[in-house]
């Protein structure tokens, strides 16, 4: 990392201030170059910024943090620019022009934290997820990822799996020098902490992971053909996203409509009528398509008169207001009106108690899916250890070490580098 980059960091232009941020090993060299002397350390001070033919280009606070103690690792220096585009374009052409200067690809900044070990990946992959959250549960969890939670957690295990591997490396180096017996207490001893440690890792695996909060809820609306399932997708997402008709079989291909609702994201689906025979091809696709949905459906709305194929769906009663349809038949759990907005609501009532268990609760560390697979990866690693082959148990350790280091970048490959980090802009 050579290279010294630039960008703008607060937002792009226009606005009342824009801070453009440089970092590397010329970024010093850079700023005294158009704002003459550099300030003291984490002190602003207004500077006149000039190209390198002398013409004026901004009045500007400059601001100088040497590395490694910095948000990249590196030496930083923000420049606090008008926002105006002009003028943002200008600082940038200038200092596009410095010698070892260039401007940063999306997430450099970031990136660069992580290779000089400012921050470690499960960190960086929290404040993608602040970037890109939109609900206030989305934010508190990628705030705890941000600030560490999910990497302490990580650690405290990593130290535990340390002292483990120590213990049994000193057992077989006893052993080998002094060629005497294993103490086999100690041995079960080490074997009991392995899986009490197994134990709580697997309690963080079967808990939901913050995944859900950012994909939303995935509710699926499903029963044959004229069931009201486009009514009361419209309904609920409070707009005409689906046609309506009393033609049975218009909706022939899954409709989506997603929904904010109490801080929790939701996908509706509205899926094609469920016809027993048809020989229609399109309106078979569209069959098959639903019974993929409904296997798919975190939450399922079943709109039959017959019992749901799934034993946690909720039955609905759909078209309570048409004649002879009135009363709650057994077995349904709401009766649904287009008439009386109380039903609707009482749906979104029953969407979200179900949604409550499907989401991480809100005081517990934010696993990912993939930190939570690298967690069972390591989990098994320690059930599976043999209590009676010390080198198999040392292996085991080992495994489940390497496991809980890739939660934490240590052995990250350059491809999945990449691909965290395309999710960000420029300016971080």
């Amino acid at each position: 990392m050579t290279d010294t980059i630039f960008a703008v960091s607060s937002g792009q232009p226009p606005a009342a201030i824009a801070v453009i941020r440089v970092s590397g090993p010329a970024a010093f060299a850079a700023a005294e170059r158009l704002g003459g002397r550099l300030p003291e350390a984490r002190r602003a001070s207004l500077r006149t910024l000039k190209d390198g033919a002398g013409a004026v280009l901004d009045s500007a606070l400059l601001l100088s943090f040497p590395g490694p103690a910095t948000a990249t690792g590196e030496d930083l220096i923000e420049l606090h620019c008008h926002g105006g585009r002009a003028v943002v374009a200008a600082v940038e052409r200038a200092l596009a022009e410095q010698p070892g200067v260039r401007r940063a690809e999306p997430g450099e900044f970031t990136r660069r934290a992580l290779l000089n070990g400012r921050i470690d990946l499960a960190e960086a992959e929290g404040l993608a997820d602040l970037l890109e959250a939109q609900t206030e549960r989305q934010r508190r969890a990628a705030i705890g990822a941000v600030e560490g939670r999910v990497s302490q957690a990580v650690r405290g295990w990593m130290d535990r799996l340390a002292m483990l591997s120590a213990m049994i490396e000193a057992m077989l180096d006893f052993a080998e020098e002094d060629d005497v017996p294993l103490d086999q207490a100690a041995v079960a001893r080490i074997k009991s902490e392995m899986h009490d440690l197994a134990i709580t890792m697997l309690e963080v695996v079967e808990r939901p992971p913050v995944d859900r909060l950012h994909d939303g809820i995935r509710v699926v609306l499903a029963g044959p053909p004229n069931s009201g399932k486009s009514t009361l997708l419209n309904l609920l997402v409070e707009r005409e996203a689906a046609i309506v008709s009393p033609i049975a079989g218009t909706t022939r291909d899954r409709i989506e409509a997603s929904v904010l609702r109490g801080g929790v994201a939701y996908v509706l689906t509205d899926t094609a009528g469920l016809a027993e025979d048809t020989d229609d091809v399109i309106e078979a696709i569209g069959v098959t398509r639903a019974q993929e949905a409904i296997l798919q459906a975190d939450i399922l709305l079943w709109m039959a008169d017959t019992p749901p194929p799934r034993g946690d769906a909720i039955w609905l009663h759909s078209r309570a207001d048409l004649p002879g349809r009135e009363g709650l038949p057994e077995g349904r759990r709401l009766a649904v009106r287009r008439d009386e907005g109380s039903s609707v609501a009482s749906v979104w009532d029953a969407i979200a108690e179900t949604a409550t268990g499907l989401l991480p609760r809100e005081d517990a560390i934010g696993f990912k899916r993939h930190q939570q697979d690298q967690c069972r990866r390591a989990a098994n690693a320690l059930i599976a250890a043999p209590s009676d082959d010390i080198l198999l148990m040392a292996e085991e350790l080992r495994v489940a070490r390497q496991a809980l280091a890739e939660v934490l970048g240590v052995s990250a490959t350059e491809t999945m580098l990449d691909a965290l980090f395309r999710r960000f802009c420029l300016g971080k």
